[in-house]
């Protein structure tokens, strides 16, 4: 009998290793779910189930200057706060966030838990803006620094 495909990640697989995310820099955020493309061994991609409860949101309010995102709504009713706007969302909907993204956030303003997919890009160098917040983030590799926004200096190169 041949061993296990090791890039499956089983239901019972994903529940077990389910955690919970707060984003520092949002007291309103609380996301619990996995993260399945790391799970199945992925590196250049990454797929993620997300759950909010009610009343609760996902990250920061953030957009993306190189990674691509997106949101898959398997259950529950949410919105997603973009470029200043709501967009109601039921199961079945699909939201792109092409770069350079708009800003954007999960919002759970239902009362049953709000279940999706969610997934992007895992590149080496990533640039992220946090409007509501005046601040830039920039990653290259593990390392991350912090910018303000509204300084409007030269960070230099990645």
């Amino acid at each position: 009998m041949s061993e296990q495909y090791k890039h499956i990640v089983k239901r019972q697989q994903a529940q077990e290793a389910e955690g919970v995310f707060s984003h520092p820099w949002n007291p309103n955020s609380e996301i619990s779910g996995s993260q399945l493309s790391r799970m199945a061994g992925l590196k250049r991609t990454g797929v993620s189930i997300g759950r909010l409860k009610p009343g609760k949101e996902s990250f920061a309010y953030h957009l993306h200057h190189n990674e691509e995102e997106w949101v898959y709504i398997l259950s529950g009713c949410g919105v997603a706060h973009i470029d200043g706007e709501d967009y109601e969302l039921e199961p079945g909907d699909f939201v792109g966030f092409p770069t350079p993204s708009k800003a954007h956030q999960m919002i759970n303003r239902g009362s049953e838990d709000l279940v999706y997919l969610m997934g992007g890009e895992n590149l080496e160098s990533e640039v992220a803006d946090f409007p509501a917040l005046d601040r830039r983030m920039v990653r290259t590799g593990d390392k991350i620094k912090v910018y303000k926004l509204s300084e409007g200096k030269d960070f230099g190169p990645l």
